[in-house]
Formats: C-alpha cells, structure tokens, sequence
C-alpha cells in the first residue's frame, strides 16, 4: 500500500472510531458504482420515458404475404388476416413535424408507416427523411389530397404517379404502397394505383383521434392483423407523440405489440 492510501485508510478508521461522519468521495466520481455525475445508468429506460409501463414485445415473423388479385387491380384491405398478436400503426399526411416524434421511434424502435401528401408536407421532407433513418418507411398519399373516387382515369394517375416520382426523388425509392385521402376509391383507383407500381391500398380498420380509438367495423377493440390510422393534425394538443403513446398502452393492455406492415404485404 502506498502512503497515500494507507492515509486515506487511517483517516477513515479514527473518523469510525470517533463517531464522524466519513469524508466525501474524489470530485468527479459517483458515491456508488463510481458511476460520473450524469451518467445515463440514472436515466429511465425508453419505453418509460414515453409513458409506457413496459417495453413493447417484439413483433413476431410474418407467416406469408398474401395472395394478389387475379384481375391485376391492386388489392385494398383494412387489416392483414394473420394469427399473429400484431397491429400496424400507420400515419398519414405529414402536417406534424415534431422532432421529439423521430427520437420516439428511435428510442422505441417502432415499425411505423408514414402516408405522405406532397401538398401537406410542403418543404418539410428533410424531416421524413430523419425518420426513414431511423427505421420509418415512406409510402404514397397522393399530390394534393384529393378524393379519387369518381374522377377520370388521368386524374387519380395523375395523383398516384406523381407522388410516387416525388417520393422516389426525394427518398430513391418508390413506394408500393397507396392510401387513397378519406378512404375513398373505386375501380378506377385501383387500375390506376397498379398502373403506378402500387401493389396494395391500405386502409385502416382502427383510427387514433385525439381522445381515444374508433373503429370502422367489427368489434370496438383491437383485433390481432388491424391497421391503425393515425391522422396527421395542424392542431398543436395533443401532440403527435402523445397519441402515439396512449396508442401503444392501447396496444399492450389488448396484449399486442406492433408489427412492420411491409412485412406483411
């Protein structure tokens, strides 16, 4: 032992025989572990820090993908038939840009689906693509949001195809995803969405609204396969993160977790 320590060491033996309280640690350690001040080992996990009880589940396998169309229409559906305890969370639009958003899908590593207006998001892609960086995928919502249904075959190409160039040139990809603004489609959409490298339009069964779940159809609960919509929204209450958070608590007490969609289709 040096005669440093054997100092400090005695110092410490006359203050326990004396009765004193023990002298404070060197500056710049931690009293336990030796951990530095501000260390992240006193931080709250993820899944805490975004107002979840426990950490999500992570998603199962898929089984398969399921069976195209033979009438070469692009197929729509508002849920994926499969047995695994999975739900799909997409978001449409892209009215919200939070930052505070991408670092909840980050930390979360949430499987999530962002149906893009080119319209609403203006000159906002960089932070789209932020999220894609962080495991978001980016998929089609059109070019200005208009209803399809009953317009000409030119028309809804027009609003399909020109979104899919947008996205392709700002991302390098092309979607092969379409979600038609209001739900709404007819024949026409579904020629044209295929027409434009489209191989599914996705609607949703579930809507997330600022207050709480709503549903299209079936039983007024979450159901293993649903899609979720979550809508974009100008209105700054509640945040985007904050839906997304009591959406995921949704999840887990109906004993899901969230699966990546284009994993399915």
């Amino acid at each position: 032992m040096t005669r440093r320590g054997w100092t400090a060491g005695a110092a410490v033996l006359l203050a326990l025989l004396a009765g004193c309280a023990l002298p404070d640690p060197p500056r710049g350690r931690s009293a336990e572990a030796g951990a530095a001040p501000g260390s992240t080992a006193t931080q709250p996990p993820p899944y805490r820090r975004w107002g979840l009880s426990a950490p999500l589940s992570p998603p199962p396998s898929p089984l398969r993908h399921p069976a195209r169309p033979a009438d070469g229409l692009a197929p729509v559906l508002d849920r994926i038939t499969t047995s695994r305890k999975v739900v799909f969370l997409t978001f449409d639009d892209g009215a919200e840009k939070d930052p505070r958003f991408v670092d909840m899908v980050r930390e979360l590593r949430l499987p999530v689906s962002m149906f893009l207006t080119d319209s609403v998001v203006g000159p906002g892609y960089g932070h789209f693509a932020r999220l894609r960086s962080v495991g978001a995928s980016v998929q089609n919502h059109t070019l200005d949001h208009a209803a399809l249904r009953g317009l000409p075959y030119a028309g809804q190409r027009a609003e399909i195809c020109g979104q899919q160039q947008k996205l392709r040139a700002r991302f390098g990809v092309r979607p092969h995803l379409f979600r038609p603004p209001y739900g709404t489609y007819d024949t026409t959409t579904r020629k044209a969405a295929a027409d434009c490298g489209i191989t599914a339009i996705v609607l949703w069964r579930a809507t997330m609204n600022a207050a709480d779940l709503t549903f299209t159809k079936g039983p007024a609960r979450l159901r293993p396969g649903d899609i979720v919509s979550v809508p974009s929204t100008e209105s700054p209450e509640p945040m985007l993160r904050e839906r997304t958070a009591r959406l995921l608590r949704r999840v887990q007490e109906a004993g899901l977790t969230v699966g990546r969609l284009e994993d399915y289709l």
